[in-house]
């Protein structure tokens, strides 16, 4: 009953698949969004009149530090969730792995129910500071959303054609790999694109342990009260997350497998 009861939480949650009927103009809509946010901060920031302070640490070599690091963070905390919840979705989603389901997703639930600033503090105080504490905070509050589509995906395969891949004498781990995983793609690629948005926001935080990102524009803005340098980090911050979300579309749609 338990089992049941997590399998049908998992459904009720799972996020939804990009449309691969949608008109390929409509993906324009984010890059025009992307572009006016960033020629607006262009705008901004040239009439603001900078003091020194201002202008090290929102010049072109520091920005690009700090978006570079950003990017570190993002992509490295978003394959190692990959490499973990992908796998452990596929073995959940086994017969006789069900028991375990509702556990695991208490634990997965754990870290993306608490506050992030609270799950990377908590690190900080047992773990210490720097960039691998607060890789593992990302993982820890990200790891839901790939491991729940992955268990949605594979939970949502017709059972009748599972049916018939094992009529026509396909092995268990055959079927797995050649009929459920590649029907459950559009699902899993919707949890990846979430789970990239998640830690491109979340990665904001780590510069309060030291882990570097665009998060500390925001920190030196509010400790400096200096309007220019958290309105350039906050926007930075929000232009990445849409470009991350729109690239992240893109690969959904055209890595949606043909014909479903």
């Amino acid at each position: 009953m338990t089992s049941t009861l997590a399998e049908n939480e998992v459904q009720a949650v799972g996020a939804t698949p990009a449309d691969p009927k949608q008109k390929p103009w409509a993906l324009l809509a984010s890059p025009a969004v992307i572009l006016a946010a960033f020629v607006a901060l262009l705008i901004y920031l040239n009439g603001a009149d900078l003091n020194e302070s201002e202008q090290a640490s929102i010049n072109v070599t520091s920005l690009a530090e700090e978006i570079l690091a950003h990017l570190q963070l993002t992509v490295v905390s978003t394959v190692i969730v990959l490499a973990i919840a992908i796998p452990l979705g596929i073995v959940l989603s086994r017969k006789g792995s069900r028991g375990a389901l509702p556990v695991v997703l208490a634990l997965a639930n754990i870290g993306q129910g608490a506050p992030a600033i609270g799950v990377i503090a908590l690190l900080a105080v047992w773990l210490g500071i720097g960039f691998w504490v607060a890789i593992i905070a990302l993982v820890a509050y990200s790891i839901l959303p790939a491991l729940r589509n992955t268990l949605v995906g594979l939970q949502q395969v017709d059972p009748a054609l599972i049916d018939a891949g094992r009529g026509i004498g396909m092995s268990a781990p055959a079927v797995l790999f050649r009929v459920e995983v590649p029907l459950a793609v559009p699902v899993i690629l919707a949890g990846i694109r979430t789970t990239l948005v998640l830690n491109v926001g979340v990665a904001a935080l780590a510069a309060f342990i030291n882990g570097g990102g665009l998060g500390g524009l925001i920190i030196t803005g509010v400790k400096l009260y200096q309007l220019p340098v958290l309105i350039t980090g906050s926007v930075l911050i929000a232009i990445l997350a849409l470009t991350v979300d729109w690239l992240a579309a893109i690969a959904e749609r055209y890595l949606h497998p043909k014909g479903m």
